[in-house]
């Protein structure tokens, strides 16, 4: 056990806004904070995720979220990067701070405006979060570092195209039961799997449909200590919480193996003393479809190499015994860098405390996190579990 609990939520819906971020970042902080039905004033500090990487011209962004409130004047915030981990990076700051006795409520916000780039001024941005330090490697786009991916996949193991594109129809069919998701649209696995006018290879062999979407949005969580959660009427306790940073060049590992990934789940799980089988659902990090089938092999759901296995006996669905990505994913509900890790967070304590919706899985009572920084750099895995609901 941690000892910090989540005991309220705010979010946006994801997709093309017209909002700019201070918007996005000050609606989510209110939500959170009606939710959770705690004083402004009551908050000790706020933590905000957010990558930037010149994305917006707001350099000090932490400072916005003391717009939405008053009596949150002269309250301590800080912003914290860590590249598509930037939301989990920012909870764990804030549960730092909580275990550390200087604050007893602490509010984290997960943040990014990304669509008013361009497209390749996005994949620029995004690509300062590789290693830059070797002339191949600072080249290379995020698309193409998972292309690679599959590539070495395809020769190691055999090709994991047809299960990529299962994993696409999978995330966007759960995604139709969730209004806050960038996109409502459903592929068939003729859709997904083809490449056509409509579903170009954007970084061969991956295709259209294996990437998230470059998406707005903004998530806030309200973190408390587990005792003091009880005077809370939602609450959703941290069974475990870690954080694994593998080397940042890819010449140095063997990206396949998953390592940091591996080494977070199996920590995470043996910290909350639960195995795989306890696990009612977990939201992962699919950036690309070929990261969460990569996934499945991290966490223990396939042997390495087998990861289609989990998509073939339906685990991994909506109806199955541990449903991935009932959310829609990153591929569908989308791609807001800062945000993604509270946004999973959010989500989950929503579920685990009945307040999903048509996501809703009955009867949750245990929830697993992967979020993913760089390529599988910056590894977050929590175990949640229901507190009181």
């Amino acid at each position: 056990m941690t000892g910090i609990s989540i005991v309220g939520s705010g979010h946006t819906k994801f997709g093309r806004l017209d909002q700019n971020l201070e918007e996005m970042i000050v609606e989510v902080v209110r939500e959170a904070v009606e939710e959770a039905g705690v004083e402004p004033a009551d908050i000790d500090a706020v933590f905000l995720g957010h990558f930037n990487s010149g994305l917006v011209d707001d350099g000090f962004a932490s400072s916005l979220i003391h717009q939405a409130y008053p009596e949150l004047r002269f309250t301590p915030g800080v912003r914290v990067e860590n590249a598509c981990a930037s939301g989990s990076a920012a909870i764990h700051a804030g549960m730092n701070s909580i275990l550390a006795g200087k604050s007893k409520i602490v509010l984290v916000v997960g943040a990014e405006k990304m669509t008013h780039r361009s497209t390749e001024d996005v994949t620029r941005s995004l690509a300062g979060a590789g290693y830059q330090n070797d002339e191949k490697e600072k080249k290379l786009s995020f698309p193409q570092v998972f292309g690679l991916a599959a590539e070495e996949y395809t020769r190691r193991y055999g090709s994991p195209l047809d299960a990529m594109a299962r994993i696409s129809v999978k995330n966007h069919s759960n995604a139709m039961k969730n209004p806050l998701a960038h996109m409502h649209k459903e592929f068939t696995f003729e859709q997904t799997s083809q490449v056509t006018n409509k579903n170009p290879e954007i970084a061969p062999p991956l295709r259209l449909t294996d990437c998230s979407l470059v998406t707005d949005g903004a998530a806030a969580v309200v973190l408390t200590s587990e005792e003091n959660a009880e005077n809370f009427r939602n609450a959703a306790r941290f069974r475990s919480a870690v954080h694994v940073s593998d080397l940042i060049p890819m010449s140095a590992r063997d990206f396949l193996a998953f390592e940091g990934p591996d080494r977070a789940f199996r920590m995470a799980l043996s910290q909350a003393g639960v195995s795989l089988d306890d696990i009612d659902f977990a939201e992962v990090h699919d950036c690309f479809t070929i990261a969460e089938l990569l996934t499945y092999e991290a966490m223990g759901l396939a042997p390495k190499g087998q990861g289609s296995r989990a998509l073939e006996d339906g685990t991994v669905f909506a109806d199955g015994t541990l449903p991935v990505n009932l959310s829609g994913g990153l591929k569908a509900k989308g791609h807001p860098v800062g945000a993604t890790g509270v946004s999973m967070h959010a989500i989950s304590y929503r579920q685990l405390t009945g307040q999903a919706g048509e996501m809703q899985k009955p009867e949750a009572r245990l929830g697993l996190v992967f979020n993913m920084g760089g390529s599988a750099v910056a590894n977050y895995v929590s175990v949640l579990e229901t507190q009181k609901m």
